[in-house]
């Protein structure tokens, strides 16, 4: 089986390895799996050392006839079972080079909403006729295409992006000293940046709630959190000295292990959160919102609380919860590292998206 894969590793690393993963683990079973992505990258030479062929070329534009003309000749030569699009620029270019080839046309959507049947930029896309299957990062994405009219339903997959336990056994806790926590600070860590599918608002909703005598001290740790409009709301909550704003981190891993537990209040469109499977591996107790996306991210109580999207009396009980309990955040986040690595492991991935493969070929 050829697999053509064109998509772009042009980001920090922890961003990009369980797709990169997934692809180096297709290969070591077998699979003769080609990359084309920035070459330069440091997920491009991870490929290389793994044995992957790496094509150094990534579409810059949606509608760039050299561009086309460039996959569609390596399609050509190459002689591909499988071509595999990961972005839109390489979705459109794709499609238009995949034209009266045999290859099979892949597309991956890691997003819950934003696609309508009544969109034409739409059928440029994921609802293009000659895509052949859809990998869709969770169910919720999956339900989110199969609601479409006159949309074939046969052809959305759901293949997680699974992590490796073993990437997250040397994480070292950062040092927390530059943002000025007491000592008896129990800090909740949030990872996001600012869109408001992210539900911020609700987590200082939540605040204005909670006692006093909690020690409890937030670390928001993503671009843009600090809005003029989150410091402005911050003037009505008591806990308004006690938010710390990290901006844009490389070593997000490291300030998350050094929290209590993590707190994501998403409202909607999350695909599979990312932010809240590294958490999980890290054993941290996770607080999530039921939507679709966080749905069978961990079981309530046991791997995690799961609370209802934009109600902040329920965030701010599940706050106060495990800031009272350090048994309970304990035993919470061994048990999340426990469901995490059995439910979404690198290996049970790579299992799945072989066995799309294979069945969209035969």
């Amino acid at each position: 089986m050829k697999v053509l894969v064109i998509s772009s590793y042009d980001d920090n690393w922890n961003a990009v390895r369980p797709e990169g993963e997934l692809f180096i683990g297709l290969h070591r079973r077998g699979v003769q799996v080609t990359i084309m992505t920035q070459g330069d990258t440091p997920y491009a030479q991870r490929f290389r050392q793994e044995g992957v062929r790496v094509i150094d070329f990534h579409p810059k534009h949606k509608f760039r006839r050299s561009e086309t003309a460039f996959i569609r000749d390596e399609l050509v030569q190459g002689e591909y079972d499988v071509l595999h699009l990961f972005n839109n620029r390489s979705i459109i270019n794709g499609i238009r080079a995949a034209r009266r080839l045999p290859v099979k046309v892949v597309t991956y959507r890691g997003y819950a909403g934003n696609i309508h049947w009544y969109d034409p930029a739409a059928y440029l896309t994921h609802l293009n006729p000659r895509v052949d299957a859809i990998t869709c990062v969770s169910m919720a994405v999956k339900e989110a295409l199969d609601q479409q009219l006159f949309f074939d339903t046969s052809k959305t997959v759901v293949v997680h992006k699974g992590h490796d336990p073993g990437w997250y056994t040397d994480v070292e806790k950062a040092d927390l000293a530059e943002f000025d926590f007491p000592p008896e600070a129990i800090v909740v860590s949030m990872v996001a940046n600012a869109r408001r599918m992210k539900g911020l608002p609700y987590l200082l909703a939540a605040t204005r709630q909670l006692p006093t005598e909690l020690p409890l001290y937030f670390l928001l740790i993503g671009r843009g959190l600090d809005s003029p409009e989150v410091i402005s709301a911050l003037k009505d909550t008591p806990y308004r000295d006690r938010f710390r704003f990290a901006g844009f981190r490389k070593d997000v891993l490291q300030l998350v292990r050094s929290s209590d537990f993590s707190v994501l209040p998403s409202i909607h469109g999350e695909g599979l959160s990312k932010v809240i499977l590294e958490s999980m591996f890290l054993g941290k107790p996770m607080i999530m919102t039921d939507i679709g996306g966080n749905r069978g991210l961990a079981g309530h109580g046991k791997s995690g609380l799961i609370v209802p999207p934009k109600d902040p009396a329920a965030l701010a009980e599940a706050l106060r919860l495990l800031a009272s309990d350090p048994e309970l955040r304990a035993s919470m986040g061994e048990a999340a590292k426990v469901y995490i690595a059995e439910h979404f492991g690198l290996q049970k991935s790579v299992n799945r998206q072989l066995e799309v493969y294979q069945q969209l070929l035969n």
